[in-house]
């Protein structure tokens, strides 16, 4: 009798041990709506997101699970609307009799802290590559850079995160091409990510990401792509922020780019940042590509999740690629001013 009590005290304790090893599930979301009007009065400036002209449009409602239990953590979020299926990834599956679906998986991984320095993530996840995210709630502008554009949105692989100190970390894995969720070539791309935070108030990460994928060395995501992202505060109130990339095309081309982001906190709750960007299509032969350089001015007023975005924005194309009124291609400039309503919880 001593012996089943003590065998039933034991498992009590241990399910208490890891009832408390586990935390509660957290639930997370955001929303997003916009008004964007271009001055050429037409779809003009090419960039992800707020693409409709003249229109109170959805970008897209995201909903994320997370739910950890002693060294392992799982992360769920799906996207429903306009934004999450067909600008960040049409139907990843590769299935065509999905096309109108208007759902997408962004992120569904697992990870586990093998020890406080090491830990192993698997599954599909928002890229490492670039400074602006998906998620409108995450970024202080609402349309977003080309560099941005130029992808990847997402990686669907395995990788291992190395701490050396708090200052310096190494992540490297292997990935499928560039946002699908399955690879039908095999895993074929390998990518590399060092962190670094030398002194208080700044972060970089390099990020390197190469390989072939479906369909050769013609397919869009079949190249080596080199990243820097920085961010340094020089006080609670100024910030500045760095992106640069170089990406080159296992055929022929590529692009290059840098971008910048000076930010000022007002108060708590308004700030106002600039994003100042240059990006060049690399040239192929004699055919030569275009150059954008894009400034983009945008205010941000938040209160309870809820945030305000009013943003104005000029663009320069060398190659005279933008639509004037009439409809005609024919001009190097193009300008546009959007409000933006987005909430998260």
């Amino acid at each position: 009798m001593k012996k089943i009590i003590f065998a039933l005290s034991a498992c009590l304790y241990s399910l208490s041990t890891i009832a408390q090893e586990s935390s509660a599930l957290e639930i997370s979301g955001y929303a997003d709506a916009y008004y964007k009007y271009d001055f050429a009065e037409q779809p003009n400036i090419g960039t992800y997101f707020a693409n409709d002209h003249n229109s109170i449009s959805l970008g897209m409602i995201g909903l994320g699970l997370k739910k950890a239990a002693g060294k392992a953590t799982f992360v769920g979020e799906l996207a429903f609307g306009p934004r999450g299926q067909y600008l960040s990834i049409p139907n990843g599956d590769g299935n065509s009799s999905n096309a109108g679906n208007s759902f997408h998986i962004q992120n569904l991984y697992a990870s586990y802290n093998f020890t406080e320095a090491f830990s192993m993530t698997a599954g599909y996840m928002g890229t490492f590559i670039g400074y602006e995210v998906i998620s409108p709630a995450a970024n202080f502008h609402y349309s977003t850079s080309y560099l941005f554009g130029a992808g990847p949105f997402q990686n669907a692989g395995i990788k291992a995160t190395y701490a050396f100190s708090d200052k310096v970390s190494l992540m490297a894995g292997l990935f499928n091409d560039w946002n699908v969720y399955q690879d039908f070539n095999g895993v074929s791309h390998f990518g590399a990510q060092l962190s670094l935070a030398p002194v208080e108030g700044l972060t970089a990460y390099v990020n390197f990401l190469t390989g072939s994928s479906d369909g050769g060395a013609d397919n869009y995501s079949s190249g080596t792509l080199i990243d820097l992202v920085a961010s340094y505060n020089f006080s609670e109130k100024v910030s500045l922020g760095l992106n640069a990339a170089d990406y080159t095309f296992q055929s022929e081309g590529g692009y290059s780019g840098v971008a910048l982001y000076p930010r000022y906190a007002i108060t708590e709750h308004v700030g106002v940042g600039l994003r100042a960007e240059y990006f060049k299509n690399k040239d192929v032969e004699d055919v030569e590509n275009s150059e954008f350089t894009s400034f983009t001015l945008s205010a941000k007023l938040s209160h309870n999740g809820f945030s305000l975005i009013p943003e104005v924005r000029l663009d320069k194309d060398s190659n005279a690629g933008f639509l004037k009124k009439d409809g005609l291609i024919g001009t190097k400039n193009a300008s546009q001013a959007s409000l933006a309503f987005v909430y998260s919880f």
